[in-house]
């Protein structure tokens, strides 16, 4: 095995197991926060937390990574991703809610840090293998995505106190995890690149395929959490049973990054920008089928539609964001579009139950269509100069 596929099995290995803590996370931490807050309206507080940790760490994450180099910045992360985890056991222990905020608010860190293993994968890469290095590596999701949740159901009453288990079993990953790391092989900037600062921000910000990059990941990522995170409740008031909810979600978790495995040949065969504008497509056809009917099945392929809509949309921004800078800018440019997404992420998840108690399910899924069409208009508009428009 070559040095470079051996860093991206390595990656794609640390990826599920970064997914695996998010799954665990995504699971336990609303009912860990009910089963604790006085205030139930605070309950999934503790969800928002761990979104909020990542948001606000994510581009001062990117420059400790221009530093110190990725390894490093990884194992940093992921220590401190074993400081939340204790965090969050001790405040399960000892009935404290606002600790538990603490806690999944320090994980976010482990989370921030481990959204860089994509960028990784393409500063290892090749040109020629740099889309499916990509693709690759994300695809550790789908492992995370079945492993979570079983390790949620074995680990939840595994000791005295509700979910103790799960966030301690959150520690056994993370040192799985570093271990991993440590075994990479990812070159640090040199020091002619650690004084070069590159562009303004600004100046960057200001290419076609920077604005189509950014843009597909935050709306391909805002609306698919609005969605994802409303689709138990609306399946609820439709009186399906949580073992319904619990499939479409499942399938939607494989949606999300089965295509992985041929993502980055689909944008190596066709283009990045057939493939941004394809996921556009497959998300818009997930709220026509959202709108379409309340059965099982119209939630099933909505949500299955909108996964590997995400899929494209997010695998396709970071294909393109890392033609849009250099070594020496990557930190800034990188941590930006993250911190963006994030920020993204949080408004969405933080709204959505708000949004369906308000307004239903179906003017949710009529919201969403003024975005993907902007994207989509964006996508077509800055791509229209082909290769000239680096999209």
């Amino acid at each position: 095995m070559t040095a470079e596929k051996k860093n991206v099995a390595l990656l794609f290995a640390a990826q599920a197991l970064l997914f695996t803590n998010n799954t665990v996370l995504i699971t336990i931490n609303g009912l860990a926060g009910y089963s604790l807050a006085t205030d139930k309206s605070l309950a999934t507080l503790p969800v928002t937390s761990y979104v909020i940790g990542a948001a606000l760490t994510t581009l001062p994450v990117s420059h400790l990574m221009r530093r110190v180099g990725r390894v490093n910045g990884f194992s940093i992360g992921t220590l401190i991703g074993i400081l939340g985890a204790l965090i969050c056991g001790y405040a399960v222990y000892s009935h404290n809610f606002w600790m538990l905020c603490m806690g999944t608010l320090v994980m976010g860190i482990y989370n921030a840090s481990g959204q860089y293993y994509r960028f990784a994968a393409a500063d290892i890469s090749s040109s020629e293998f740099k889309s499916k290095a990509i693709s690759l590596v994300m695809a550790g999701g789908l492992v995370g995505g079945v492993l979570g949740p079983q390790t949620s159901k074995l680990t939840k009453d595994l000791l005295p106190g509700e979910f103790l288990g799960s966030y301690l079993a959150l520690i056994g990953f993370c040192v799985v995890a570093l271990v991993l790391q440590r075994m990479m092989q990812i070159p640090r900037l040199t020091a002619a690149e650690q004084l070069d600062q590159g562009r303004p921000l600004k100046e960057i910000a200001r290419q076609p395929a920077f604005l189509v990059a950014v843009m597909s990941g935050m709306i391909g990522y805002g609306v698919m959490n609005l969605l994802m995170t409303a689709t138990p409740l609306a399946m609820r008031s439709s009186a399906h049973p949580f073992s319904d909810a619990a499939f479409v979600i499942q399938w939607h978790v494989i949606a999300m990054f089965a295509p992985s495995f041929f993502t980055g040949a689909l944008i190596k065969r066709f283009g990045v920008r057939t493939i941004l504008f394809t996921g556009v497509l497959l998300s818009l056809s997930c709220v026509a089928m959202a709108l379409s009917g309340v059965e099982v099945m119209h939630f099933w392929v909505a949500l299955v539609l909108i996964g590997v809509g995400w899929n494209f949309m997010y695998l396709g921004g970071t294909t393109l964001l890392t033609e849009t800078h250099t070594s020496a800018e990557r930190a800034k440019v990188q941590g930006a579009n993250d911190m963006a997404i994030f920020i993204t992420m949080a408004i969405s998840s933080a709204s959505s139950g708000w949004l369906f108690s308000a307004r239903g399910w179906e003017v949710m899924n009529y919201g969403a269509i003024p975005f993907l069409l902007l994207a989509g208009m964006a996508i077509l508009y800055f791509g229209r100069g082909g290769r000239s428009a680096g999209v």
